[in-house]
């Protein structure tokens, strides 16, 4: 499943808000390093609770993620 995604960098904390069709991940972490992307996919794979990579928009504020499978408890 495909999803896209809209990206705040230096947000106050952490959190995945649904605003209209999108999933706005904030993260306190800079776009540095890579530091922003890995926090996005730490926190939208806890959302989900399923494995998750980003597909496309690396170095965007929007990006297009992908949601692989579920883990099993």
């Amino acid at each position: 499943m495909r999803i896209k995604v809209k990206v705040i960098t230096n947000a106050d904390k952490d959190e995945i808000v649904e605003k209209d069709d999108i999933l706005v991940v904030k993260t306190k972490n800079p776009p540095i390093k890579d530091k922003a992307n890995r926090a996005v996919i730490k926190l939208l794979t806890k959302h989900f609770n399923a494995r998750v990579k980003i597909v496309s928009g690396h170095k965007n504020r929007e990006k297009w993620i992908e949601v692989e499978e579920r883990f099993s408890i």
